[in-house]
């Protein structure tokens, strides 16, 4: 650890402002410790599943959990990269493609998505601590949410300290696990729906997984020094996401083969039982290990939300109205959580796949804007006037933004709606494909238009080549 990061206080000071290079801190390898905690945690783990409940033989699961994690995780690393060179967090970034503004478009999705996977991690958490401490479903949805709320009120610095720890943790357990739930697979597994729409379906749910982390990845690669080389920010962030989200995957795979419904009723309870004699020490394991992830849903949803309402992100905007906003987002989580006592599986394959129709065209024309367009080229102090040069409303990114989402509705496959071409082809949701590859181009093709017109996102425009301009 760096004298920089020993000398700054444990409770994060700064909200969606530009941190200085005295302040910066860390090592890329943090990074993998970070999202090796996010993913490998047990909603990963009923993520996995979902490929055999959707009707996959176990082979093809994992092909599917594989290439979906594989491939979804790129977009999430290379948001990744980010961070250390604009020293900002991810959302507020969407003012450079959208305007000051428009980007409340984008922003206002991100925090139902925040609130979409906390209220998921309150269903699992307070489930497993209930049947564990002997406490009604409340009781247990409020412990289990307290935690997360002290982690995400401290901030950055504790939640990168927790992730470190837990991550070894969680490593040991999910090997016990795998070696265990892999001595008990039947010799012969059948699925019931294996076919092109199916995989195609599974695919989805597995890239969703990652590219939902793409709207808050490079809030947590934010402080790292600026001449973090790129290749480690982007290695290490997708070692950590991408595979180890394959690998908690594929044993949730070979734990819904193994245990079937058991897994979807009580899927905390069905692991720990698989070692009777520490079952008690597993679940605690397994509660722990997912409050790095719960704590970056009201973390992240504080500064996504103060990316819509505050200009400067600076007045107001410390320890205190985190913890305020935080106290609010959880407690709404948690009586969300006591009323929404339902499935897991259903809850889950719902929740992110909406989020995958509504975010990859995002994700497409951030990523476009700052690899293809300006190389990384920004005047960060511009994101945080009013009428700088991004505008207030760029409505041509707009347009494409809800353009693209209208143009993956007749290719969706999802529980509650299939569209007429996903029918056509058997099943597949190859929504998200279409989305991405349409939403790129036509972005390009806008921006280098948009540039030769105004000069604006012209590569140097905003700041000397090769670094992003800062004047604060």
């Amino acid at each position: 650890m760096s004298d920089t990061s020993r000398r700054a206080p444990a409770l994060e000071q700064r909200a969606i402002d530009y941190v200085p290079p005295e302040e910066r801190h860390g090592k890329p390898w943090h990074l993998f410790t970070l999202w090796f905690a996010g993913n490998v945690q047990i909603t990963g783990l009923v993520n996995g599943a979902l490929a055999v409940t959707v009707g996959l033989d176990l082979p093809w699961a994992i092909a599917a959990i594989l290439v979906g994690n594989l491939v979804g995780g790129l977009f999430m690393a290379y948001h990744s990269v980010q961070g250390p060179r604009l020293g900002i967090p991810q959302m507020i970034q969407s003012r450079a493609q959208f305007g000051f503004y428009g980007a409340v478009v984008p922003v206002a999705i991100v925090v139902v998505m925040y609130f979409g996977f906390s209220l998921e991690g309150s269903v699992v958490n307070g489930h497993a601590v209930a049947d564990w401490l002997h406490l009604p479903y409340a009781a247990g949805v409020i412990t289990t949410n307290l935690v997360t709320l002290v982690v995400a009120v401290v901030g950055y610095k504790l939640i990168h300290a927790v992730s470190k720890y837990l991550s070894v943790v969680s490593g040991v357990v999910f090997l016990a696990l795998f070696v265990q739930l892999a001595r008990h697979l039947p010799a012969h597994y059948h699925g019931t729906s294996v076919n092109v729409g199916t995989v195609l379906l599974a695919v989805s749910i597995f890239a969703s997984w990652q590219i939902t982390w793409a709207p808050y990845v490079s809030d947590y690669s934010r402080y790292l020094p600026e001449d973090t080389p790129p290749k480690a920010t982007f290695w290490w962030t997708y070692l950590g996401a991408a595979v180890g989200g394959s690998w908690v995957m594929v044993i949730g795979a070979f734990a819904a083969v193994v245990g079937g419904d058991a897994l979807g009723n009580d899927s905390i309870g069905f692991l720990a039982h698989q070692f009777p004699a520490v079952s008690w020490l597993l679940v605690a394991a397994l509660i722990l290990g997912g409050v790095p992830g719960s704590a970056q849903s009201p973390y992240g949803a504080f500064l996504t939300a103060l990316t819509a309402i505050s200009p400067t992100g600076r007045v107001g905007a410390g320890p205190r109205a985190r913890m305020l906003f935080a106290v609010c987002f959880v407690s709404v989580t948690t009586v969300l959580a006591i009323l929404a006592d339902s499935h897991t599986m259903d809850l889950f394959q719902n929740i992110i796949l909406i989020l995958l129709y509504l975010l990859v065209p995002w994700t497409a024309i951030n990523l476009t804007d700052y690899y293809l367009v300006r190389h990384g080229d920004y005047d960060v102090e511009s994101f945080f006037r009013i009428d700088g040069p991004y505008g207030r409303v760029d409505w041509g990114s707009v347009l494409i933004f809800l353009g693209c989402i209208a143009v993956e509705v007749p290719f969706v496959n999802s529980p509650v709606y299939e569209g007429p071409l996903a029918k056509a082809l058997g099943g597949a949701d190859i929504s998200w494909i279409v989305a991405l590859l349409l939403g790129c181009a036509v972005y390009y093709a806008y921006a280098v238009r948009r540039a030769r017109r105004t000069g604006v996102g012209r590569q140097g425009d905003e700041a000397p080549a090769g670094q992003a301009a800062v004047t604060h």
